[in-house]
């Protein structure tokens, strides 16, 4: 009796800046792949300039998939992603292409590659209006604190900003008396898919100077035009999309509770930290090859080196 094969799936992925979109397209090209965004902001329409999001004439051709699919004011959860990217991997591979992930956003990348399943934790608006509350009285490191007392591995993941993510930690607790981090959610299944994974790094100051000149070039573009745009449009600042970076800076600025001077300085802070975690959620994930894309290595010879990872890997 013989076994289905696993359908193939190579991912890209790595921090914020450090070089993924033009190592994604010459890769695609060569493998006949389509891409599959795994970036949790790059689904919403309109915001193009603060998600670095890819212009349609910069993808020389190659599809892309979950890229400007919702409205801002549509909420967006990684158990979607999840669901979407397993619906893309089985029609790509049909089409006897290769799927291929890049991106980012950690939880969703992981979820998708390793099928994870989600709490069954019923959404308790009571419990979380609660929480909202308690934030809003005593600050989002006071709510990040109560997390830390009874997930600790869940709280060192999360920024004390991302309050929806830390309520729905709480409340899986409350309900279940199990930190998410120890819940049958988190257990890392083996993979449904033949997966090859390849991180890219670089020295970290290299990085955070790549990030700085980035948020320079929004700016450059029309970011500020860009957030104001949105939020003429109606996007009020608690919606998922606008807690993004870049969005939530610029709109308190909009809003006259800081000069542009100091969102700039803390939109640089903060996505240098972003990165930072980014990085740490990868290096506990499992089976990545990684590639140092900095140190003036040649773009061939990297180009290369993952050419001959991916090979030995999925043949």
């Amino acid at each position: 009796m013989t076994t289905e094969a696993k359908p193939k799936l190579l991912v890209l992925l790595g921090p914020t800046a450090v070089g993924k979109t033009r190592l994604s397209l010459s890769l695609a090209s060569a493998l006949h792949a389509e891409i599959i965004s795994g970036d949790s902001m790059q689904v919403y329409r309109g915001m193009d300039i603060g998600t670095a999001k890819i212009k349609p004439e910069e993808m020389e051709g190659i599809p892309h998939h979950l890229i400007d699919v919702l409205d801002p004011t549509e909420p967006y959860s990684v158990a979607e992603f999840q669901a979407e990217g397993r619906r893309l991997i089985g029609e790509i591979s049909a089409r006897g292409r290769l799927p291929f992930i890049v991106g980012g956003t950690g939880l969703y990348i992981e979820s998708l590659c390793y099928g994870f399943r989600f709490s069954e934790a019923v959404a308790d608006e009571a419990f979380r209006s609660e929480m909202d509350r308690f934030a809003e009285e005593h600050g989002a490191f006071a709510l990040h604190a109560r997390l830390a007392e009874v997930d600790p591995e869940s709280a060192e993941r999360l920024h004390p900003n991302d309050r929806r993510r830390i309520i729905r930690a709480l409340e899986i607790f409350r309900q279940t008396n199990t930190p998410l981090s120890q819940s049958p959610a988190a257990v890392k299944p083996e993979s449904p898919y033949d997966l090859c994974l390849i991180g890219l790094t670089m020295d970290r100051q290299m990085l955070y100077q790549r990030i700085e000149e980035r948020i320079d070039e929004m700016l450059a573009d029309g970011l500020v035009d860009e957030v104001k745009a949105l939020m003429e449009r109606g996007c009020s600042r608690n919606l998922v999309s606008m807690q993004g970076l870049g969005y939530k800076e610029i709109a308190a600025y909009l809003e006259g509770e800081m000069t542009c001077e100091e969102a700039v300085t803390l939109l640089k802070r903060d996505t240098r930290r972003f990165a930072k975690r980014q990085l740490s959620w990868f290096r506990h994930m499992k089976d990545i090859h990684w590639i140092d894309v900095g140190g003036g290595t040649d773009f061939s010879v990297n180009f290369a080196k993952i050419r001959d990872i991916i090979a030995a890997s999925m043949g």
